[in-house]
């Protein structure tokens, strides 16, 4: 007989208010990649000893095996567990009195235990009980959206709510996923760890705390500008401006988002700086992803994305921001369907049944960068690898 504890230092444990809750909750709270034993801590992972008396709760049970970070919530019960299951996350959700959260209710799947979670501008559809998690989604999503909106010059405001699903762990994705995508399941199912937007819903599932609210906030910018837009984006600019939504802080329970304290990407553009594998500008603004993941080349596509990320924040910061009402219009020509595109293009940015082809997205990449950003790329360029370097140095 093993014990779960809790270490009265733990951070983690503040937000559990009532100890008898934890009863139900431990399966879903995914392990640090090794066996719990009466002197781990449940949350924290810390040492805690016994005789010192540094315990919140002490819940006795029988723990077999070791549970990995992708075995969360695999545990299958019967359909009372379900029900007590669910039943008491819709009342430990409800205690806390959340501000972003409208409602929670039980969602009937085939996956797991499930939850709908209500917003003002989403709909989350879980099977992820784990509770310090899904405590803070509702409130992550509505600070997207507002982060969202302050790329336009102007906000805007949805009719109906955007939908997510957010699942305890891979296997239910993959289960998900192979019904949802249809057909290009098998190209989803190659993403190896993260989320992704399709037929206007943004899915994924719990790859660790940070992670998985990087790739949340990632894949919200898809599925923002997808519904909203009357023009699709070109790659450079959608990728670009949905990376500023990866790294992100909280203060007094309010989320906010660091694009400046992006470390993957800052490090990622620093390896490719070093490495002297910078993309042209010119080069870089007509890229497809297609394009670099089907080459297969690691340097590549962490290239791409990692100086698209810095080319939005040139277009928004450089110059103390001298450049950002010309970012702003561009989204919100491109919000509204202004741009100035060829018959045939302009069919392609409107249709979003049409793919985004890698012809289409050389000629309106450019065609859009010239227009509004400027033609003298050698000059731009200039500035632009300045800032780049400038931006890396600040993180050393």
């Amino acid at each position: 007989m093993d014990f779960l504890v809790f270490a009265a230092d733990c951070k983690d444990s503040i937000s559990l208010r009532f100890p008898e809750q934890v009863s139900y909750i431990w399966p879903y709270l995914g392990g640090r990649g090794a066996c719990w034993s009466k002197y781990d801590c449940f949350l924290c992972g810390g040492r805690v000893l016994v005789k010192n008396f540094t315990l919140i709760c002490i819940i006795t049970f029988c723990l077999a095996g070791c549970f990995e970070s992708d075995k969360v919530g695999t545990i299958e019960p019967g359909d009372a567990d379900r029900i007590k299951i669910t039943a008491d996350m819709v009342a430990y959700l409800q205690a806390q009195d959340l501000p972003a959260l409208e409602s929670v209710e039980f969602w009937e799947n085939e996956y797991g235990p499930g939850l709908k979670l209500t917003t003002a501008h989403y709909e989350i559809f879980t099977t992820l009980l784990e509770p310090l998690m899904l405590r803070r989604v509702p409130g992550f999503v509505e600070s997207g959206y507002r982060g969202y909106n302050s790329q336009l010059p102007r906000p805007i405001e949805t009719s109906t709510r955007f939908t997510i699903y957010l699942f305890a762990d891979r296997r239910q994705w993959e289960d998900f996923t192979k019904t949802f995508t249809g057909e290009q399941a098998k190209l989803f199912c190659k993403i190896k760890a993260g989320a992704y937007y399709h037929n206007g819903a943004c899915v994924a599932y719990n790859i660790g705390r940070e992670r998985t609210f990087f790739a949340l906030g990632h894949e919200g910018w898809h599925q923002f500008n997808g519904r909203h837009f009357k023009f699709r984006l070109p790659s450079w600019l959608d990728e670009g401006v949905a990376m500023l939504f990866e790294a992100h802080g909280t203060e007094q329970g309010v989320f906010y988002f660091e694009p400046a304290e992006n470390m993957y990407r800052l490090n990622a553009l620093k390896k490719t700086l070093i490495n002297n594998k910078m993309i042209p500008l010119k080069e870089l603004i007509a890229i497809n992803p297609g394009e670099v993941l089907a080459t297969d080349e690691t340097e590549a596509i962490i290239g791409f994305y990692g100086q698209s990320y810095a080319l939005v924040r040139f277009l928004r910061e450089a110059g103390y921001g001298r450049r950002l009402g010309i970012y702003h219009r561009l989204l919100q020509d491109g919000l509204r369907g202004d741009w100035p595109l060829s018959e045939v293009s302009r069919r392609i940015a409107t249709d979003r049944n049409i793919p985004r082809s890698i012809l289409w997205n050389r000629i309106v990449g450019q065609l859009l960068f010239e227009h509004y950003i400027g033609d003298d790329f050698d000059q731009i360029e200039t500035e632009y690898l300045a800032f780049c370097r400038q931006i890396i140095k600040t993180q050393d």
